[in-house]
């Protein structure tokens, strides 16, 4: 180039020709022009050297869920971990609990802290970068480990049979952008009515119109959440459950096909129906969801720059429940996470994670469904340039934030206690990935991974220590912390 601040015509019409001169460039062209960059680049050598064994592994994770075409991943991760207390405790092979139920008040919670945000940002103009903040981040589906346990805290849960998925939890793009217009229009009022000097009450008073409206609105999208129900499920022999509200399944299995002297103890219990009438989603998960969320630690890896080990950030005006637990993260390394998380998984208790999902992922290639490994695709060969960043670069400059979250359900361990790769439960279907599941190699997820969510059991306490008593940093929703953590991006 001539003057280096300006492409001369002459420099690319040169460049064209040298790569028309060449084998390997005519052969990458050809390849990715008719399949796409991730077919092209896959390495089948490598790819096939990979095998979903491992040596840790939950036994019973319940069926793979899908969150379908909405942003719940969070939500999926989160409860896919407490339901495995639930399937544990009714000694079943399946239980899900009900997502929608936990958007209808996700959205509600959102759009009240979203306008309680403009209320208290009543008198910046309107070019305000925290108010647009606010503005962008409104109702929509992302969220994090900390919101799903704060709904479930207030709000409880429910079976997913007593509240269904529905068009717009399956795909909540069009309930999103009326939501999104109602929340506005009533940011708008209150903008107004503030710079007409109105009092904080009557500005309260017009947030209070609308979250009526956002109510009849979610109401009419995603249907009623249950205040009360009545819990009707078949559970296991050795359920751990109130006696007085079982009642035995008749005629028992088997009954017919065994004498009694050649039944084991176990095989005797006749199957059992558990009753429960007229229960709140609270006391729903009081008695069958044995699941603490305050009991969690939210380790992050966030190496460099002014991201430091042993402090907790937490996001400016991202809460979205009010009077709720704040939304924080430990900054640690990776050994930290890696050590909690195995720790957790040998105990039996899976672990939300998430992770930047789309890098280096050929996640359409039907040969080699869900294997996320840095040496799977060879992106720099066929492309003949470089692209390798550390951890620490891309999040530097913003090439990589945690933008999926799903659930580790096992490990492989080397000799000496190592992990070399994850096993992962997604949220995307039995159909995608390779049986709703991924291979996810050891180092792929150092560069790419970099949260767990892990009991406190599970955590050194030293780290616990940061945790409890450490500083907490408040961050902008702009600054490079928040955008690692993928603040605007979580789906």
């Amino acid at each position: 180039m001539s003057d280096n601040t300006t492409i001369d015509p002459s420099w690319a019409a040169e460049k064209g020709k040298s790569f028309s001169a060449d084998r390997a460039n005519r052969v990458a062209r050809n390849a990715v022009t008719s399949m796409n960059v991730m077919a092209a680049a896959r390495d089948v050598s490598r790819m096939r050297t990979y095998h979903d064994t491992y040596g840790v592994m939950l036994a019973h994770t319940g069926n793979v869920t899908n969150q379908r075409q909405s942003g719940r991943c969070w939500m999926f991760s989160s409860f896919n971990v407490a339901r495995a207390a639930t399937i544990k405790l009714l000694d079943v092979d399946n239980f899900e609990f009900s997502q929608a139920f936990g958007m209808f008040y996700d959205k509600l919670e959102k759009a009240n802290s979203m306008l309680e945000n403009v209320i208290a940002l009543a008198d910046r103009p309107e070019d305000d970068r925290e108010l647009l903040e606010v503005l962008d981040y409104g109702v929509g589906d992302g969220g994090y480990w900390c919101f799903a346990m704060n709904l479930i805290s207030k709000w409880g849960l429910v079976p997913k049979d007593v509240m269904p998925e529905t068009a717009c939890s399956k795909n909540s793009s069009e309930m999103d952008a009326q939501l999104e217009r109602l929340t506005r229009r009533a940011a708008c009022q209150i903008r107004h009515a503030a710079a007409a000097g109105e009092s904080k009450d009557k500005l309260r008073a017009i947030k209070d119109k609308a979250m009526a409206d956002v109510y009849q609105l979610l109401s009419v999208c995603l249907g009623e959440p249950p205040a009360t129900f009545d819990l009707e499920v078949k559970v296991g022999k050795n359920a751990k459950v109130d006696a007085s509200k079982l009642t035995p399944i008749l005629p028992e299995e088997g009954a017919d096909d065994a004498k009694e002297g050649d039944k084991k103890d176990d095989d005797k219990k006749p199957a059992m129906l558990l009753r429960d009438a007229g229960i709140t989603p609270r006391e729903f998960a009081e008695r069958y969801v044995p699941f603490d969320p305050a009991n969690y630690v939210d380790l992050v890896y966030m190496p460099g720059g002014n991201r430091v080990f042993g402090t907790s950030y937490h996001v400016k005006v991202t809460d979205s429940v009010k009077g709720g637990r704040p939304n924080k993260f430990l900054n640690e390394p990776q050994d930290v996470l890696e050590a909690a998380a195995v720790a957790s998984l040998k105990a039996g208790v899976p672990v939300s994670m998430s992770c930047d999902v789309m890098q280096e992922y050929p996640r359409h290639i039907d040969d080699f469904p869900g294997v996320l490994a840095t040496d799977g695709v060879d992106l720099e060969g066929l492309f003949g340039v470089g692209l390798k960043m550390s951890r620490e670069d891309m999040l530097e400059v913003r090439e990589t934030s945690l933008t999926h979250a799903m659930t580790f359900q096992g490990v492989e361990l080397d000799g000496d206690g190592k992990p070399v790769a994850w096993r992962v439960e997604n949220s995307w279907g039995k159909d995608a990935c390779k049986d709703g599941y991924l291979y996810m190699s050891a180092d792929w997820f150092r560069v790419y991974g970099g949260e767990v969510v892990v009991r406190r059991e599970f955590v050194p306490a030293e780290v616990l220590r940061d945790w409890d008593e450490g500083p907490v940093v408040d961050v902008e929703p702009w600054d490079g912390i928040a955008a690692g953590l993928g603040i605007n991006r979580r789906d």
